[in-house]
């Protein structure tokens, strides 16, 4: 989202604030044809002691296999952290050096990068730049004197939170299949997302319906108040890269074909100005990026395809380029994935996946003011809240979280992960409004199984598991898991920090198939969907847990919509 301007802006002066920058001519202006370099730099936050900003380098020259950017600041500037490169300061001088996944710039190609800094007095914005040595003009904007982008929203376009005020779209395939089955008018008109899992799927596939037709549909139920539709983006390269059952239709190396063919056909539908009256929310790649934290070397959990995403970077290119891109459309609300407390929940994952998750926001042309909010637990079924043990309570001498089940983590449902990696994410840099998704579609836990009191403090084992509501044999078990239930209904604003609870995953679609079958949709059989596996350090090796006879995953599974139904809480009427 750079702004580009004519040659005769070169002459003026720097802009000091919030989004300053130094102006000068860039490609494509008279005159300008030898520039070798444009820098955008961007104040992206800024408070009365400190700053986030955003720098994108864009080399005009030969091909690089590794670079450094140089600034001075005339100001007391310090930097205190950064992401997306090496960046070192010594006294007013700053060097930002490439990190190993990002050291090829190829001509004509960017790379961005971001820090936060300290400052007190004034914040000018650094007036040159160099490349490797060489000075470049700079590309950077948002004073009083710099015309916008047209591509940037409306400033107040967007409200607080998309869902308070508003009906939610009510996908009319999933409700179809839901109404046909006994009993299932009971949840038929409850609003799940719409899944655009692969290229086709924008156009509609196999006689379902595309992003088009979805959102006239919406309009129609839309009438004359709101309401938000709710898409999930989800077909990076090398998707899923520590489980086969959803792998996607592009390779690890697809960037590319993933930016052209999916990303921006999407951004162009929902840019139309004939959807601008709905609140699009889209869900940004879930399983994605906490992969790159929990399962690659050395850990004991890594997989092969993980290593090869962090090492190629397309993760966090890929995400940064869909919140850029999507960010765009002033009606758009991006909510990235951030896992659940079962898989980012130890101390040395919490910290660094909410790293990560900056890292790709602010990588591609992204900045933060691009992420709208963050969605927990989608397509997954840690509970909502333990009643009957918490974090911070000792039986028999022991923690609760030096329980088997807890196993040291510091959270034990969704709830309070979602609330406290939200203060995390708000420290990090991150809009002080952003607001948390919880997915409740399979996380009720009911049925006659639902313990209706703490276990017995014989041990700190027998207190947990007897208490608890989530019956998992793991907190690493995600395929459809046996003896699951509805979740709380879809709702806005239901506790501080959470925008609302929603279905994000339509319940009754299969999470994979429990044994190998032939498709044309990429869908590889993964064990964990095997009611026989025995498990992974992923799941500490446990059973999978897992219903057997399941399709392919999105496929409609009957079985499984009539177990989450059985054991729904709250229990279905």
């Amino acid at each position: 989202m750079s702004r580009t301007r004519t040659a005769l802006l070169a002459a003026m002066a720097l802009v000091a604030g919030a989004t300053g920058s130094a102006i000068a001519a860039v490609p494509g202006d008279a005159g300008a044809a030898a520039v070798p370099c444009t820098v955008d730099y961007k104040v992206q936050n800024q408070w009365d002691t400190g700053f986030t900003a955003s720098v994108t380098v864009t080399n005009h020259g030969a091909a690089k296999s590794s670079w450094a950017v140089k600034w001075s600041y005339a100001g007391n500037q310090k930097v205190t952290s950064g992401w997306n490169a090496r960046i070192t300061q010594s006294g007013a001088n700053v060097t930002a050096a490439n990190e190993s996944y990002n050291a090829t710039l190829a001509s004509g190609g960017s790379a961005t990068f971001g820090f936060q800094g300290s400052y007190s007095g004034t914040n000018a914005v650094p007036a040159t730049f160099t490349l490797d040595g060489v000075t470049c003009n700079v590309d950077g904007g948002g004073g009083p004197t710099d015309p916008p982008d047209p591509t940037d929203p409306p400033p107040g376009n967007r409200v607080d939170n998309p869902y308070d005020g508003a009906k939610v779209y009510v996908n009319p395939e999933w409700s179809a299949n839901a109404a046909a089955e006994p009993g299932g008018s009971r949840i038929a008109n409850e609003p799940t997302g719409v899944w655009l899992d692969r290229t086709a799927a924008i156009n509609g596939a196999g006689g379902k319906m595309g992003l088009r037709d979805h959102l006239d549909e919406a309009l129609e139920q839309k009438g004359s108040g709101e309401l938000v539709v709710q898409l999930v983006i989800y077909n990076l390269p090398g998707r899923d890269c520590a489980a086969l059952a959803s792998n996607g239709e592009l390779g690890p190396t697809e960037i590319d074909r993933y930016k052209s063919e999916y990303i921006d056909p999407i951004k162009t539908i929902l840019a139309d100005p004939k959807y601008a009256s709905l609140r699009i929310v889209t869900t940004v790649e879930i399983d994605s990026l906490p992969n790159l934290v929990t399962n690659v070397s050395p850990r004991a959990t890594a997989t092969p395809n993980c290593d090869v995403m962090k090492a190629n970077g397309n993760y966090v290119k890929g995400v940064g380029y869909a919140l850029n891109k999507l960010g765009d459309v002033p009606n758009v609300y991006n909510y990235v994935d951030a896992g659940h407390h079962g898989w980012l929940g130890w101390d040395d994952n919490f910290g660094a996946s909410a790293e990560m998750f900056k890292q790709a926001a602010t990588a591609e042309g992204a900045t933060v003011a691009d992420v709208h909010g963050f969605i927990a637990n989608t397509a997954n079924y840690s509970a909502l809240k333990e009643d009957h043990f918490s974090i911070n309570e000792t039986v028999a001498g022991k923690s609760v979280r030096e329980s088997k089940w807890v196993s040291w983590n510091r959270y034990v449902d969704e709830l309070s992960y979602a609330q406290a990696l939200r203060e995390k994410l708000v420290s990090l840099g991150f809009d002080s409004k952003i607001g948390m998704l919880i997915d409740t579609s399979r996380n009720g836990w009911g049925g006659a199984n639902r313990p209706t009191g703490p276990g017995a403090t014989t041990s700190v084992d027998t207190y947990v598991d007897g208490g608890r509501y989530d019956r998992r044999f793991n907190t690493g078990n995600w395929c459809n898991q046996s003896g699951a239930g509805l979740g709380e209904r879809p709702q806005a604003s239901p506790e501080p920090g959470i925008d609302a609870y929603v279905w994000m995953k339509p319940p009754g679609e299969s999470d994979g198939a429990s044994k190998a079958i032939d498709n044309d949709e990429g869908k590889g059989f993964d064990r964990m969907c095997d009611p026989t596996y025995t498990g992974n350090p992923r799941n500490d090796n446990n059973m999978s847990g897992a219903l057997p006879d399941a399709p392919i995953s999105g496929h409609w599974f009957s079985a499984q919509f009539q177990e989450l139904m059985k054991n729904a809480y709250p229990p279905l009427s």
